[in-house]
């Protein structure tokens, strides 16, 4: 039976003593605001590969300014996604609401050893392709060409 748990606190000192996890997932301040709360720390990324497993992987909540200015040397981007919000929040009044985060996995090492089974949902359904029939005009059969064919022809020919 696998051990689930959640453990609250900074994560730089109360879970070291947990680890070493298959995963961690972090929502770190993102720094993009001047309100008190939202400073970025030091260490956190460090502290995570301390804590990971080898096969491990990071999920990371940010914004797209907090990717571009934090470094993730040493870490290879497996794959983001985009969680969509219903209200947004807006602490600028000159700018768009963010109505959108985006999620980045992250792992180091080989993205073979890296668990990375694929995820479905219970109301996930199968694809089908499906090809537009030809429209045929009634009375014609696929030998008969049509009135606009035939002027089409006529014109080429001249």
């Amino acid at each position: 039976m696998v051990e689930r748990r959640i453990i609250f606190g900074d994560c730089r000192k109360d879970m070291l003593e947990h680890g070493p996890f298959d995963m961690l997932l972090a929502d770190p301040p993102y720094g993009d605001t001047s309100l008190d709360w939202d400073r970025r720390c030091s260490g956190w990324l460090d502290a995570a590969a301390r804590m990971l497993k080898p096969t491990g992987s990071l999920w990371v909540f940010g914004s797209m300014r907090f990717f571009q200015e934090v470094s993730f040397d040493g870490w290879a981007l497996a794959q983001d996604i985009v969680w969509e919000k219903h209200n947004g929040s807006a602490f600028h009044a000159d700018r768009f609401k963010r109505v959108h985060e985006h999620v980045c996995q992250y792992y180091r090492g080989s993205w073979a050893d890296v668990y990375n089974e694929v995820q479905m949902t219970p109301d996930a359904t199968a694809r089908t392709v499906r090809r537009k029939k030809r429209r045929r005009t009634r009375g014609t059969s696929r030998r008969e060409p049509t009135r606009a064919t035939t002027a089409a022809h006529a014109l080429c020919a001249r």
